[in-house]
């Protein structure tokens, strides 16, 4: 077995909760937040990668950086989290168009120029994004990690997303103290 080489995978915090169910998430993902932020200063620390996936809100011509900024010119969730989460120098940035950050993204070459060989997952949704990027993540046969309080879902959606993560062994769910303590 070889040596940990993380990177913490940050997906979807960057949004105007503008979706179906989205009042559904928003409690979740404000607490998602707290412990993602916990993370990320983990990482930071030890001068390991932070990267944010993020969907493009459907808007082909807005890069990131716009779309930190639409989070950050709202009230609410989106500015509460886009203040918390915003991102720093030295994390990298990936927009994604469909579910898995995996998908007709670079993360792929990222990972590879970064020699990372075990991804740490957070973020929303538990039962969609998180869960597709997780099994892309097993199937590219990188050690994937979901910690278990850094994401946000709806009620028992979330639990079986990361019930089925867990049992399908496409990844090691696990508590954010049990984490830190490796």
């Amino acid at each position: 077995m070889s040596t940990p080489s993380p990177a913490l995978l940050i997906i979807d915090m960057f949004t105007l909760f503008d979706f179906p169910d989205a009042h559904r998430v928003k409690p979740g993902a404000l607490r998602a937040a707290r412990h993602i932020a916990r993370l990320a200063r983990h990482f930071r620390q030890r001068s390991l990668p932070v990267i944010h996936a993020n969907d493009n809100f459907a808007n082909w011509q807005m890069d990131f950086k716009e779309l930190v900024a639409a989070c950050l010119a709202t009230e609410g969730a989106s500015s509460a989290i886009a203040k918390r989460l915003s991102p720093e120098q030295g994390d990298y940035f990936v927009l994604k168009p469909k579910h898995s950050a995996f998908l007709a993204t670079p993360l792929t070459v990222l990972l590879a120029k970064l020699g990372v060989n075990e991804l740490v997952v957070c973020g929303m949704t538990a039962e969609s994004c998180v869960a597709a990027t997780c099994f892309d993540s097993n199937a590219r046969e990188y050690d994937t990690v979901v910690i278990r309080e850094a994401v946000a879902g709806i009620g028992s959606q979330k639990t079986t997303a990361l019930r089925l993560l867990q049992d399908s062994k496409a990844a090691d769910v696990l508590r954010l103290a049990t984490y830190l303590a490796r």
